[in-house]
């Protein structure tokens, strides 16, 4: 359905990259010579605005629901940092894991879902080693971070 609907697979990063493309272009940074966003099909996706772009409305979605499940579960709370390694934890785990996103051009939603529906190898290959690491930072995590 997704891909009938939007004509490409599912995919979060290259939407967060149209975001910071959008807000560059509103604080005057030309980014149209930019290689990534220099297609065809980015310059339309960029012209097109924010609301017309379907991956920003699924983002949204994707934002909101998480949001509501917790809200409806009970689950929502604002917690206390325990320290300052939990905070740089945070932040450099979430950068390396864009800039990684985006140096791939992809995400694990786009290597994951995408791959296994069009049944690629690549997609069980990629669950594989996810769960694996996965496995091994939860690991590291409670070591060094908890």
């Amino acid at each position: 359905a997704h891909f009938t609907l939007l004509g490409n697979g599912w995919g979060v990063t290259g939407t967060f990259a149209n975001w910071g493309a959008w807000l560059l272009n509103l604080v005057g940074v030309d980014i149209s010579h930019w290689a990534y966003f220099a297609t065809e099909s980015a310059q339309k996706t960029l012209q097109g605005g924010f609301l017309n772009d379907g991956g920003s409305i699924r983002n949204i979605g994707i934002i909101m629901g998480a949001l509501l499940a917790a809200l409806f579960a009970s689950q929502f709370k604002i917690k206390k940092i325990k320290s300052k390694r939990q905070i740089i934890a945070a932040v450099l785990g979430g950068l390396l894991m864009g800039y990684g996103a985006r140096l791939s051009l992809g995400c694990n939603i786009g290597a994951l879902f995408t791959s296994i529906i069009v049944m690629s190898l690549s997609g069980w290959v990629f669950a594989l080693f996810m769960f694996v690491g996965a496995y091994l930072g939860s690991k590291l995590l409670v070591k060094y971070l908890m």
